[in-house]
């Protein structure tokens, strides 16, 4: 059953995702990561987002954790089978980047650990495609020859994703994305895909025999390299320096169907006829200008690095078949998800993002392609998420109420995350603007009255108007007795004449 994960990519492909279990990954990892989450929290929530608040920490710093996996990082890569030389030079780029660029080496550490996953859970016939823009693509085709080895790199597809913008004087407009195509093994899966028949394709059959077959145009039989088992004459026809592209059975099916173009000298050479009505269209290379951009309307979700539908159907067109499981470890608004379903294909897609996720859910899945959860595909469920990832496991829980996490992971005082909200100036409460309410999840069952009490420290030290508590397992009825006996004595907060409980 198709899949959708709440949560870090490299905690959910470690812990659940079994080895050559895909054919396809897709990736368009977040580089701007708050803007992307700001634009999904007001959409999802229809609440703006206040300017004072920081949704989501910036992921590209050089943090302790960060630092943790650089250090950790050239092990995970020999493990992983990456070469001795590669990790060598992985080692000097990284001490040169943490001085020149500290930002740009947390990125790829990041992706680093995340790509060495992604080679083990692709299948031999499997092949990856890495979305990036230019101002960090030739770091990660370096990374991407290490890990999946330079024999394995297919295609750099440029796609022109807009029109040119005069926006600068000082250089050419910036107006294409890069996509990285590896394979995984020698027989990959590939599907050759074909444009459009436009006018200029269709001029180029610009011959007709009148035998009803239509028009078509000549095209060569020699081969472009040397075939020296193809160097055959064929009716008093010398073979080209490099031979034929067809083998003489072949050659003799054509001449018999009448497909043969054989000039009146031998000493020129022959042809054959390419009908229009067989031909599939022009051959699609590695420069897409035919898909533009996202364009507003009901595609559109709001989402600020949304990718439009076509360039995924093309993508999974080209490198999986009807059945092919296909996986997005950042799937945003799912679009590869929607492209996936409606080409035949399974899905599984993650994201960190609660909101981006209770999105897919509910506008692309259920909404647009008629999928009913636990029918046609599953979120995975809280219990589930505390048991891999306690830490987002509380980031879940604190977005599931609007709220906002907090951005540190420890040392965090007992606040897992707050609620903003505007309050109102009266005559009691001279306070006016943006207020919070601190919350505290627990996802064990042992939850005492100590939490609660520890809440209370934060309410009289922290400066939040409110507190509250969110547990995975409801208490027994003494216990929740106790626990609000305890919570009233904190008081109430008199908004305008409205008394609010403050626990």
């Amino acid at each position: 059953m198709n899949r959708l994960y709440y949560g870090d990519c490299l905690t959910i492909m470690r812990d659940h995702m079994r080895l050559g279990s895909v054919e396809l990954i897709y990736l368009d990892p977040p580089f701007q990561s708050n803007r992307d989450y700001n634009a999904i929290y007001k959409d999802e929530t229809g609440r703006p987002l206040p300017d004072q608040i920081n949704a989501f920490c910036d992921m590209w710093a050089l943090n302790e954790e960060r630092e943790r996996a650089l250090r950790t990082m050239p092990v995970l890569m020999r493990e992983a089978g990456v070469e001795d030389e590669a990790v060598e030079f992985w080692k000097l780029w990284m001490n040169a980047l943490r001085k020149t660029n500290p930002r740009l080496l947390a990125y790829l550490s990041y992706m680093v650990e995340r790509l060495l996953l992604m080679k083990g859970i692709l299948k031999p016939t499997g092949s990856i495609y890495l979305h990036c823009d230019p101002t960090a693509s030739h770091y990660i085709k370096v990374m991407m020859d290490a890990i999946f080895g330079h024999d394995s790199f297919i295609s750099e597809i440029i796609w022109n994703r807009a029109q040119a913008k005069g926006d600068s004087k000082r250089k050419f407009a910036a107006n294409h994305d890069t996509i990285l195509l590896y394979k995984n093994g020698k027989n990959f899966c590939f599907n050759p895909i074909y444009g459009d028949k436009g006018k200029d394709y269709r001029a180029r059959f610009d011959r007709d025999d009148k035998d009803g077959r239509g028009p078509y145009h000549s095209a060569p039989l020699d081969s472009p390299s040397p075939r020296p088992n193809l160097t055959y004459e064929y009716r008093g026809y010398s073979p080209p320096a490099n031979g034929w592209r067809v083998s003489q059975e072949e050659m003799e099916r054509l001449d018999q169907d009448g497909r043969l173009i054989l000039p009146a000298k031998k000493t020129q050479r022959i042809r054959r006829k390419l009908y229009m009505s067989e031909a599939p269209g022009p051959m699609i290379g590695d420069v897409w200008t035919d898909i533009g951009p996202l364009q507003s309307g009901q595609e559109r979700l709001g989402y600020a690095t949304q990718k439009p539908t076509q360039l995924l159907e093309r993508i999974i067109s080209a490198s999986t078949n009807e059945g092919d499981v296909v996986f997005d470890p950042f799937c945003g608004c799912a679009t590869t998800l929607e492209a996936a379903h409606k080409l035949g294909r399974q899905w599984i897609g993650i994201d960190i993002a609660i909101h981006a996720i209770k999105r897919v859910a509910k506008v692309r899945l259920q909404e647009r392609l008629r999928l009913a959860e636990g029918e046609h595909f599953t979120i995975e469920g809280a219990r589930d998420l505390w048991s891999r990832d306690k830490y987002h496991f509380q980031k879940w829980a604190v977005e599931q109420v609007d709220g906002f996490v907090t951005t540190r992971q420890s040392g965090d005082g007992g606040v897992d995350g707050r609620i903003y909200f505007a309050m109102p100036e009266n005559d009691a409460n001279k306070r006016r603007g943006l207020e919070s309410m601190a919350i505290e999840v627990k996802g064990g069952k042992n939850v005492g009255i100590n939490v609660v009490r520890e809440l209370r420290g934060v309410l009289d030290n922290d400066g939040a108007l409110l507190v509250g508590l969110i547990v995975m397992d409801p208490l027994g009825e003494r216990k929740e007795r106790n626990f609000r006996e305890f919570m009233a004595d904190a008081g109430d907060l008199d908004v305008l004449g409205d008394m609010v409980e403050s626990w």
